[in-house]
């Protein structure tokens, strides 16, 4: 079968910027080759900084902050990329690779999505305008976009994150590329989402035959929609082959890793009566008088762990800050081993403050980025203890090495750290405040499997040595399944379904916690396949 796309000892560098040092040149992608024929699909998978993106956007003959293409080929149909004119780029980008990026925020907020999903065919000079609406509406439908001929008309913030992320497909698709690169296009979206989302992509590649590559982090993801997968680490191929091959035959230790990732594993309490935490019948939104939670009780035990799951919009995280006081409750009540919280955060007391502390999902946001490690576990060490000088430097490595990092980071900035190495920063910046609750508002999402699994090792072992309780927000089932001792399943800011773990993830289930636990892909060839005809048997017997 003839190669439309070939890479051969594929090497790309880029400046670094130490601070106090001189620029270095580095390199982040080192002889990589494969190959990708029309109509199959390429899954490129690996931790972040592996390159996978990078290696994507090499594609494109693109290199994003200063990256630089310095060695091999990237052939596409024979004509080799990184060596084309700034015209011959042109030429190519856009028509013949497109790309698929992870975020919907790629849509202008201003444009109508039709006038969007067009634009290029039109300044490529690809078709008519009711050439390319004709097309755009074809794909709409390919996609599974509701109202395909009248889809385009709408504005972006009119339309969910999962039909925006597959309008980004049908953008892509609209002027009939040969290869596009999909940039982990459902990272972002809930399990019941990202489903469907991998339907309608796997559905349009065949239905239009485009290759692509397909870049994600999470292996049984990519094992439903990839023809051959490769594995990078550290810029280098680690090990590349088909995916039933890489699947159920990895040959490599860090492949075989990734394959059988298993969660850190912790048995449910036995007894679940201690109440430290309790909501009684809490109701909150926000000034314009949308109303997010409605009715919400629940209670959590001291020193366990509670894991409060459901899609975006849920609620989930609008309760952990009705918890901390950022949100305080329209009605209802939150109690704290047995003294009613102040509802507005501004009325509590240090002690309350520092009892109760939050663990948010992106790490590099949380963080001052001019701030040392030193400075930032060791402002709650002087806003609740009045620690200063060798006695928070002290306390501060103490907590360091509690999350297993070794002192040396100590004076190190947010940038000098990896994306799990942050995390645990952030969980050492809490345990500094000595809580006994602490509110994890995905800790794991934005990471790679194998530095999740590390990190909810690294929890747990905290909770068996503090005794410090956990309400654990979630999308991820087995996350859930791994360290929760209670569940609490929330849709459209109601509870659903609570109780012990063993209860809520046992049947018979409620429709919406059925479809949560079936729509958790597995490491398996046909899953998707599957899971969609059990959809579709279902919708039918309703």
């Amino acid at each position: 079968m003839h190669d439309l796309l070939s890479v051969r000892n594929l090497k790309i560098e880029a400046t670094a910027y130490p601070p106090g040092e001189p620029p270095k040149d580095i390199t982040i992608v080192e002889d990589v080759s494969f190959s990708l024929s029309k109509g199959r699909v390429l899954g490129l998978i690996g931790e972040s900084g592996a390159g996978k993106s990078t290696i994507g956007l090499a594609a494109l003959a693109y290199g994003r902050g200063g990256v630089r293409i310095t060695g091999g080929e990237i052939l596409l149909d024979g004509e080799n990329l990184p060596v084309l004119d700034k015209a011959g780029i042109r030429r190519v980008r856009g028509t013949r690779v497109c790309y698929v990026a992870q975020s919907a925020a790629a849509f202008n907020p201003a444009h109508r999505l039709g006038d969007q999903v067009i634009e290029a065919s039109l300044t490529h000079g690809l078709m008519t305008k009711a050439e390319a609406r004709k097309r755009a509406a074809y794909l709409f439908g390919v996609l599974g976009l509701p109202d395909p001929d009248r889809f385009g008309d709408r504005y972006p913030h009119q339309v969910s994150g999962g039909q925006l992320q597959r309008a980004m497909t049908a953008m892509a698709l609209c002027p009939k590329p040969e290869l596009i690169v999909f940039d982990e296009p459902t990272t972002a979206l809930d399990v019941t989402t990202q489903i469907d989302v991998l339907a309608a992509i796997k559905h349009a590649i065949e239905a239009t035959h485009t290759a692509a590559l397909y870049i994600t982090h999470d292996l049984a993801v990519v094992a439903q929609i990839s023809d051959d997968i490769m594995v990078l680490r550290h810029g280098r191929t680690v090990e590349y082959g088909s995916t039933r091959q890489i699947i159920e035959q990895p040959r490599q230790d860090y492949t075989r890793a990734l394959v059988n990732v298993r969660q850190a594993k912790k048995g449910e309490a036995t007894v679940q009566s201690n109440t430290q935490l309790k909501i009684e019948h809490v109701t909150a939104g926000y000034s314009n008088g949308f109303t997010v939670l409605h009715d919400v009780s629940l209670h959590l035990p001291k020193g366990q762990t509670l894991a409060v799951v459901g899609e975006s919009g849920s609620g989930k995280s609008t309760l952990a800050r009705a918890i901390t006081g950022l949100l305080p409750p329209v009605s209802g009540s939150i109690t704290f081993d047995g003294k009613a919280l102040t509802p507005a955060l501004k009325q509590r007391s240090r002690d309350d403050l520092r009892r109760i502390q939050l663990i948010y999902q992106m790490a590099d946001t949380a963080m001052n980025p001019r701030q040392t490690v030193r400075d930032i576990i060791g402002r709650p060490l002087t806003f609740y203890f009045g620690l200063h000088g060798t006695a928070k430097t002290e306390r501060v490595k103490e907590l360091l090495e509690q999350i297993e990092m070794a002192s040396g980071f100590v004076d190190r900035y947010p940038a000098e750290l990896s994306g799990g190495q942050k995390q645990r920063v952030a969980i050492a910046r809490a345990l500094a405040a000595k809580p006994d609750l602490i509110l994890c508002d995905e800790p794991t999402s934005a990471l790679d499997p194998l530095v999740a699994e590390g990190i909810l090792s690294l929890l747990m072992r905290l909770q068996a040595e503090t005794n410090v309780s956990y309400m654990f927000i979630t999308h991820d089932i087995a996350i859930v399944r791994a360290i929760a001792d209670s569940v609490a399943v929330m849709h459209r800011g109601r509870l659903v379904r609570f109780g012990p773990k063993s209860q809520v993830l046992s049947p018979p289930y409620d429709d919406y916690t059925d479809l949560l636990l079936k729509s958790v892909p597995e490491m398996e060839l046909g899953w998707l396949e599957r899971a969609i005809a059990t959809r579709k048997i279902e919708s039918a017997g309703h």
